[in-house]
């Protein structure tokens, strides 16, 4: 399982092996850029890397312990990938979830070269007794294994090489308190800009020899949530729209239709957003409504709606959370061209 969960990457960039996730993941490997010339955005984040893999370097030591937090899409395991290529150093990677026990994270670590990273994505997920071997092997370079079993068991010491943890998380309150203060450099991801994200389509459509004028990537790039992941998804769906039926060209127009056939408005709100904020709007006059009320009338389950949907809308400015239940803001009926003032709670 461990297997087929790890993938390792050269300090060449080539992909020695890979998980079972497809073309998608090879697709979004083919964009990912090599190093921080061509990373578009977190400049702050990448001002900070880059000081601390020339200081590491300098000393001929392994780069400190890092962890990345933030929203799903931003450029996590992207900057991982960097940082095993400006160390250059092999760069192992897997998820919380197939740590499943002990075992396999120690086998993992005994296998590592020195100074390797050693990248865990949702690291928050990973299970208790896992968590805790790595508490001895970023400190200590060294884990206990418990042989045997009853009175007879005992604890044996193995000594791992120097190595650097890479974790990521979308929740960083998940993580305990012990594992998350053993990491020497903590980083949270932001949201990109419009002009960012349109340099990432540009960049990702000339790797991909697709065509795209200026207008429709800036038209894309508007309606991508600010997030890298879903402008090259966004990317993918408009070319395929070009080749059929427009000559292989991505133009604003190819754009503009592309998102109606993908019921994505000039906002980037999907069809899951849009129900949302005509329920809250015309069925409930604007609110205020509670999460289960508004869940009911778009016949979604409440985690759903609550975790997918409502975190956009409140970010763009369409939704807000009160004592009272969910309000829609005047922004909320502008977009959808209905007259009338949100209530005041």
């Amino acid at each position: 399982m461990i297997e087929e969960e790890l993938t390792s990457v050269k300090t060449d960039d080539s992909v020695v092996s890979t998980n079972s996730n497809g073309d998608s993941e090879a697709f979004e490997n083919t964009l990912r850029p090599k190093d921080f010339e061509n990373y578009v955005g977190q400049a702050e984040v990448k001002g900070n890397l880059r000081v601390f893999c020339q200081a590491a370097r300098k000393r001929n030591d392994p780069l400190d312990h890092t962890l990345f937090y933030g929203p799903p899409g931003l450029g996590k395991t992207t900057l991982s990938m960097i940082l095993s290529h400006e160390m250059g150093t092999n760069l192992r990677m897997t998820a919380g979830p197939a740590l499943e026990k002990p075992g396999d994270l120690a086998a993992i670590l005994t296998n590592l070269q020195e100074n390797d990273i050693l990248f865990i994505d949702e690291i928050h997920r990973l299970r208790a007794p896992v968590e805790e071997i790595l508490y001895s092997a970023m400190e200590d370079f060294a884990i206990d294994i418990i042989v045997g079993k009853g009175p007879s068991a005992r604890t044996m010491r193995l000594n791992v090489p120097r190595f650097t943890l890479v974790g990521a998380t979308t929740k960083a309150s998940m993580l305990a308190g012990p594992l998350r203060d053993r990491f020497g450099h903590v980083e949270r991801l932001r949201f990109y800009e419009v002009d960012e994200i349109q340099k990432i389509v540009e960049r990702s459509a000339g790797i991909l020899d697709i065509y795209i004028d200026e207008d429709a990537a800036h038209m894309l790039a508007k309606c991508a949530r600010r997030t890298p992941r879903i402008a090259n998804r966004l990317l993918r769906r408009m070319r395929d729209f070009a080749e059929i039926l427009h000559q292989g060209k991505v133009t604003e127009k190819v754009v503009r239709e592309g998102l109606e056939s993908l019921s994505i408005d000039k906002k980037g709100l999907d069809h899951g957003d849009q129900m949302y904020l005509q329920a809250l709007c015309e069925k409930f006059k604007g609110g205020p409504v509670g999460l289960s009320t508004i869940a009911s009338a778009m016949g979604e389950e409440e985690n759903t709606v609550e975790d997918m949907i409502e975190p956009f809308l409140i970010r763009e400015g369409f939704l807000q959370k009160t004592p009272r239940g969910r309000l829609a803001t005047e922004s909320a009926f502008a977009h959808l061209g209905i007259s009338g003032k949100p209530k005041l709670v």
